[in-house]
């Protein structure tokens, strides 16, 4: 019996060592979930605001100017 709990702790110590060694190299679930609601959000609020009239007529007048200008 003490053999077998030896080699429990063993392996466990090993286990622990190994998942140290390796690092956090990923995302959880979680971590996916509200990666994709502020995905979501910085997209719903470039929207609003490329969409809006100040934006567009800053780009109409940015382009008009580049087509009329002189050489």
């Amino acid at each position: 019996m003490r053999r077998l709990t030896d080699r429990v702790r063993r392996q466990a110590v090993i286990d622990r060592v190994r998942s140290v060694s390796r690092g956090d190299a990923g995302m959880s679930t979680a971590e996916y979930a509200v990666g994709t609601v502020a995905a979501c959000g910085f997209g719903a609020v470039l929207f609003k605001v490329l969409t809006s009239g100040f934006v567009e007529h800053l780009v109409e007048s940015v382009i008009s100017r580049a087509l009329h200008f002189g050489f």
